[in-house]
């Protein structure tokens, strides 16, 4: 236990700083372009580059390739690894290279026979030019951020996590000086500046990428090309990662396919849901991806040496702390909705208005957070174990029913339905993988976490409701007329709530907040 916490929680502290460092990106963007017409165009379109990062980096291609990269280095030494590895490199280099060829050639044929972008209407025809524009600036983003993601995914089979997990910071700074000084060289119209965003997205791909190299020099790695071609880890790699390039991404797609869906429904809808979904990937990404990053290296280990109880017991351990953790961020997101997004990004073009969008984006994506990054985990566990049909089967199911939901209901409830979709898939999914991995495993042996669940949820309605009522009750008394008010609006509700979810949970005898409270003790009295 100790030792999952402090590897993780190294990660979770460079991860806190990269998503710092991503809030105050968001932050940034909100007072540049709120949620209008042009802020929905870069989400878009930036998306979808993003969508093959998730798929070939950090999704798909990794949940793969480290499985594979850890039984050669138990197996046939560092030698066979790292040869496998360059193949590895060399191959996503080879394909993304094509996807991005190809796509900048089917984007510059759309765009020679669209015209030019009417900066003063939001008519379909501009919207969906611009759009296209952005998009064709940024496809080189797919290659760069894709090494990246593989970088960082070596240096976590070789039990580094604190410097991959740092290199997204650098992504942000590079992302947040376009902002504040390359758009004031580009135009004095929004639609013109927003043109810096997307060459800032391409740079800072360049800057994660490097920083990576000098941990994996020191790990003994040098690139060399190999030839992927009749490569027997390439070909390992391709038929594991086909099937899971669905299964991890399955959240990332349905974002895709549905923002796309409803970015001709209303002008605001797609940049209000991506300003809930940034905060929501603050706790995901702290907490749930940090502890899935960890587990997979480590589960694979165990399923290599069929160590099958220790596998049970390190699934069942990892769950259990990502349940206490992020289920009280879950609430307290839900709660504090309006006050949170009102201090983080009510300024320059985001409004009022606009605060009361992202709000309701977010009330109705925070319930499945936990549902979110348990998804994950269970992932990352069948893949240690060498099976990617069943998350492929199950998200594919799962997509279809988003898809489903969120075309139903957008047309209603705009950008409130995109977050009931994906919440709603997400509980499917959980339910589905669960059954499967015990069908797998022959058992599970979760009744100890089975046990947590009806105290912490009480514990966390308990705190929700104290959430709640503690900022009413401050903004019928004090409003958010200063900073430092809606600076109380939140945190004085949540530090609450927050005391009041770990008594109730260490009252209730919850065995992982127990042994989390227990770890930071420890560590307190040392150092005193």
């Amino acid at each position: 236990m100790s030792q999952m916490l402090k590897s993780s929680g190294a990660m979770a502290a460079a991860t806190l700083t990269s998503r710092v460092l991503g809030m105050v990106r968001v932050m940034v963007y909100a007072d540049f372009m709120g949620t209008s017409w042009v802020a929905s165009a870069f989400v878009l379109a930036f998306q979808i580059p993003n969508l093959f990062r998730r798929l070939l980096g950090e999704g798909a291609l990794s949940a793969a390739f480290i499985p594979i990269f850890k039984e050669k280095e138990k197996l046939e030494g560092d030698r066979a690894m790292w040869q496998a590895a360059n193949a590895v490199i060399s191959g996503l280099v080879i394909f993304s290279c094509l996807v991005v060829i190809a796509g900048l050639a089917v984007v510059s044929v759309a765009l020679a026979f669209g015209g030019q972008v009417d900066p003063e209407h939001t008519r379909f025809s501009g919207k969906t030019l611009l759009m296209l524009q952005l998009l064709r600036v940024m496809l080189p983003y797919l290659l760069l951020v894709c090494l990246a993601a593989v970088f960082m995914g070596m240096l976590n089979a070789r039990g580094h996590f604190f410097i991959p997990a740092l290199g997204a910071a650098t992504l942000n700074l590079v992302m947040i000086a376009s902002v504040l000084w390359l758009a004031p060289n580009l135009g004095h119209e929004l639609h013109e500046q927003i043109f810096a965003l997307a060459i800032g997205v391409v740079a800072a791909g360049v800057a994660q990428a490097v920083f990576q190299l000098p941990s994996l020099r020191r790990e003994g790695f040098a690139y060399r090309w190999a030839s992927p071609w009749k490569n027997e880890t390439v070909r390992r790699v391709v038929k594991q990662m086909l099937p899971a390039t669905i299964g991890v991404a399955a959240f990332q797609i349905n974002v895709v396919l549905t923002q796309g869906l409803s970015y001709w429904v209303d002008d605001y809808i797609v940049a209000s849901f991506e300003y809930a979904v940034r905060l929501m990937e603050l706790p995901q990404g702290l907490f749930g991806i940090s502890l899935a990053t960890y587990l997979l290296p480590m589960l694979s280990g165990l399923a290599a040496e069929k160590k099958y109880d220790a596998f049970r017991s390190e699934l069942r351990q990892g769950l259990g702390y990502l349940m206490f953790a992020n289920l009280i961020a879950s609430v307290l997101l839900m709660a504090l909705a309006e006050p949170i997004i009102r201090l983080l990004f009510e300024r320059g073009k985001f409004d009022a208005t606009s605060t009361s969008q992202a709000a309701l984006a977010l009330v109705c994506l925070a319930p499945g957070l936990v549902a979110f990054s348990v998804v994950n985990v269970l992932a990352r566990a069948f893949y240690a174990l060498g099976d990617t049909k069943t998350p492929m089967k199950t998200s594919v199911f799962c997509l279809v029913l988003n898809l489903l939901l969120a075309a139903v209901l957008v047309w209603r409830y705009k950008q409130a339905a995109l977050g009931i979709a994906n919440t709603v898939t997400s509980l499917v999914n959980v339910g589905l993988l669960l059954y499967a991995l015990r069908r797998k495993l022959k058992k599970l042996e979760m009744a100890s976490l089975r046990a947590e669940l009806l105290p912490l949820a009480l514990a966390g309605t308990v705190a929700g409701l104290i959430a709640w009522y503690g900022w009413r009750f401050w903004e019928n008394s004090l409003g958010h007329e200063t900073f430092a008010l809606k600076i109380g609006a939140v945190f004085v509700p949540a530090i609450v709530a927050g005391s009041v979810y770990l008594l109730a949970t260490a009252w209730a005898k919850v065995g992982h907040a127990q042994e989390i409270a227990e770890l930071i003790l420890g560590k307190f009295k040392r150092q005193r």
